[in-house]
């Protein structure tokens, strides 16, 4: 039996080829930073997507944006601005949006 073993990135991002499961790992990236405001963990399964769809240079030619900096913007010390995140969803098929938070009680909660 001669198998070859892949490792646990190639199979990421094989993954993530799939659009629902590239949601899916955007969804709990975004939910991990509401629970402890690390942004690094949002860029690097942002930057997951983007290599496993189209890579860096094909998102650069289409969203007209700098190759090397759209790595320096989702590279763990990025600060990307909100139209960079926005431009680079919209080029992967998704948009952002707004959700209620739900509590355990299943009311939306209202924090002030």
């Amino acid at each position: 039996m001669n198998r070859k073993l892949r490792n646990h990135d190639e199979v990421v991002l094989e993954q993530l080829l799939n659009p629902e499961m590239a949601k899916s790992y955007l969804d709990v990236a975004l939910e991990e930073y509401e629970q402890d405001g690390d942004l690094a963990f949002f860029l690097e399964a942002l930057r997951n997507v983007v290599e496993a769809r189209s890579g860096m240079t094909n998102l650069a030619e289409k969203t007209g944006l700098n190759r090397q900096n759209l790595y320096r913007v989702l590279s763990p010390e990025g600060n990307p601005e909100l139209r960079t995140i926005s431009l680079i969803l919209h080029n992967l098929g998704y948009r952002l949006s707004v959700q209620p938070i739900q509590s355990s009680s299943g009311c939306s909660e209202l924090q002030t």
